[in-house]
């Protein structure tokens, strides 16, 4: 089945005190274009991350970002009692032995002494943590698969349609393709009547007649077209990942079509023709979607 590559999906997890959120964006690409914002916690564990969306999204323009959402009021930083103690102890004794005045706001002096104020906690990632946000990464892959099957499902019936309507205009060539035989003899030979004083073989003008018509043959462009159609249709419904695929069939299809334009030499089929390329140019325009 079609599988898009535009979708979306997003994860939101709690861990301890804090939410840890996984939003992964897709639109298409030829190749694997992965952007990645990280919190600095989980930047050890990138390339892990960035092996799952290579596996599970194979290819398109990927934008994931992965941050962390604090549940609790962040701890205040503690103070180093000892540490200002020892500090006030220094000072009076300097004060006394130099006769230096004592400061008039001890604590606003203490506080901005070197290490009083020093928070010296350091987050680090643990296996547990990594597990939860491991789990969140497969989550929202999940939930932007789901979405890009939903819309491959959308694409995959518009292709339908329109190869139904490029095998009904190639059904409708055929009746114009018969009586044109006869249409180009009585032309010719009205125009050779035209002309007084002209003899000529028919014979001939028969074996000229059979040579110009070969040229204008169409059954084997008619031929190959309702195989590639066929062919589109078979590798709509094997598994995902044949967007280039149908994008070739696609070209394929269209070399046909302007072959059978060339060799038209009837307005009919003409118009039959054109409505034939605007039917193809919208599948281009689409395949460009499908991964």
């Amino acid at each position: 089945m079609i599988q898009s590559m535009t979708g979306y999906g997003n994860t939101v997890v709690a861990y301890k005190d804090k939410k840890i959120h996984v939003e992964i964006k897709s639109l298409n690409s030829k190749q694997l274009d992965l952007q990645t914002r990280i919190a600095p916690l989980y930047r050890e564990k990138e390339m892990e991350m960035r092996q799952m969306v290579a596996e599970a999204l194979i290819r398109g323009k990927v934008d994931m970002s992965v941050w962390t959402e604090k549940e609790t009021v962040v701890d205040a930083t503690p103070v180093n009692a000892a540490l200002v103690e020892n500090y006030y102890h220094q000072l009076k004794d300097i004060a006394q032995q130099t006769g230096i005045p004592e400061p008039q706001d001890w604590m606003y002096t203490l506080t901005r002494m070197p290490d009083v104020l020093t928070k010296t906690d350091v987050e680090t990632l643990d296996d547990e943590e990594w597990v939860v946000v491991k789990e969140a990464v497969s989550s929202a892959l999940q939930n932007l698969v789901d979405f890009r099957m939903q819309e491959g499902a959308a694409l995959q019936k518009k292709f339908g349609e329109k190869i139904d309507n490029i095998a009904q205009l190639l059904a409708d060539i055929e009746p114009y393709e018969k009586g044109r035989v006869e249409k180009i003899k009585v032309r010719i030979e009205e125009g050779l009547k035209q002309i007084p004083g002209v003899e000529y073989d028919k014979n001939r003008l028969e074996q000229e007649l059979i040579y110009y018509i070969e040229k204008l043959d169409i059954s084997e462009e008619k031929q190959r077209l309702a195989n590639h159609l066929k062919y589109f249709r078979e590798t709509m419904n094997e598994p995902a990942g044949q967007g280039k695929k149908l994008g070739f069939i696609a070209q394929e299809m269209g070399r046909e079509i302007n072959t059978t334009g060339s060799k038209s030499n009837q307005a009919e089929m003409q118009n039959i023709v054109v409505k034939m390329k605007d039917e193809l140019e919208q599948i281009k325009e689409q395949v460009l979607n499908a991964l």
